[in-house]
């Protein structure tokens, strides 16, 4: 009996509806004929408690079947126009409730596959995207490397061509050393090519070690500058009084140094200033080259990081790879770099993390300035 008058499915309920209101249509019909009042008034109340009985019924076949099956039929709609914000709310203990449930199920299950779809879809555009970006970039740079490489070849073949008509021996030389110098820039611009291919692809892993950057620095420029004599410039720095160590790529950092000592030395105006300073502060080392000069225009200075860029407003010399090897090892380590214009010239500058702070009891600004002298000779 308690398995037969269970709520478990639609079926049993309607059963159970049904028995109980045709047990409730008998009872009161004999009680009704058994009660000693007019015929006409039997009638009346019998007529009364059907109609009662039926508004019951129907209420409850609505609760049981009606309801469920039109929040079911909407939430089937809405998953049909791919809307997945409102869930079936069918809470019944029956074939509905499961119904609803397994709806739901099917819901989640759609939207999870539809993202990750959506997340494929997005990939695989970044990754076409890419592709066309690259084919670009390979276009640009043969395009770019052949250019470069136009000039020295006609140089070579030249001289070349020279070496057999000259009979002198001294101009002979002359021809050779030319021919050496452009074969020698050839080999620099296709190394610094490859090895600034091997940074953007991920072929060249940096090593970094804890070193001493106020010493690095002081040995990079003293070597970069040491012929200061012959320049026309005047150089000024700004060091800290302690060592300040870093934990980075120590090879890779003096090639961001030379790159940027270098550019400052080509671009300061004669007679100018060329300004070296690090400094520490927050747990970071600011490193800054200034040469006073020419000022680099604004829709120009993002420019000035990409491969081959060249301005007639900067008096670049090299392959136009140097500050593009520096933007690409300060990304890998997620260090800020920038450049700016100033009030008579520009600013180069980045910023790396000091590792841990270890004060020497010799780490002065006299011995700084001193071991700086030592690779930098006074200016005449």
């Amino acid at each position: 009996m308690r398995e037969q008058f269970s709520f478990r499915t639609v079926r049993k309920k309607i059963v159970v509806v049904s028995k109980i209101a045709g047990f409730a249509m008998i009872f009161v019909y004999i009680v009704l004929t058994r009660l000693p009042i007019h015929q006409d008034l039997v009638s009346l109340i019998w007529i009364a408690f059907v109609s009662l009985l039926i508004i019951v019924v129907d209420d409850l076949l609505r609760r049981f079947i009606t309801r469920p099956v039109s929040a079911i039929c909407e939430a089937a709609e809405q998953i049909a126009q791919l809307d997945f914000s409102s869930p079936c709310r069918v809470l019944s203990r029956d074939e509905f409730g499961d119904l609803a449930k397994n709806l739901n199920k099917m819901s989640e299950n759609l939207q999870q596959t539809l993202e990750k779809l959506e997340n494929a879809n997005s990939q695989l555009e970044r990754e076409v995207q890419q592709e066309r970006q690259l084919l670009e970039e390979r276009k640009e740079l043969a395009d770019r490397l052949s250019h470069e490489m136009k000039t020295p070849l006609g140089v070579i073949r030249a001289y070349a061509e020279g070496i057999q008509d000259e009979e002198s021996g001294e101009k002979k030389q002359q021809y050779a050393e030319i021919i050496i110098s452009e074969t020698e820039r050839m080999s620099a611009l296709i190394t610094t090519l490859l090895d600034l291919s091997a940074l953007e692809n991920g072929a060249a892993a940096l090593v970094p070690e804890r070193f001493d950057f106020v010493e690095f620095l002081e040995v990079t420029a003293g070597r970069l500058l040491a012929d200061l004599p012959e320049t026309d410039f005047e150089l000024q720095y700004e060091l800290p009084e302690h060592k300040a160590y870093v934990y980075t790529d120590r090879q890779r950092m003096e090639q961001v140094l030379n790159n940027l000592i270098v550019n400052a030395k080509k671009n300061v105006q004669p007679g100018g200033i060329l300004r070296l300073s690090l400094v520490e502060a927050d747990g970071m080392l600011s490193f800054s080259v200034f040469n006073q000069g020419s000022a680099i225009p604004k829709d120009k200075l993002s420019k000035i990081w990409e491969k081959f860029y060249r301005d007639d407003t900067i008096r670049y010399s090299g392959s136009g790879l140097g500050l593009a090897i520096v933007a690409q090892i300060l990304s890998m380590q997620d260090y800020a770099y920038g450049v700016k214009n100033v009030a008579d010239g520009v600013v180069f500058y980045f910023s790396i993390p000091v590792e841990a702070r270890a004060v020497s009891l010799f780490g002065t600004l006299e011995s700084g300035r001193r071991a700086l002298e030592h690779h930098i000779p006074a200016s005449h």
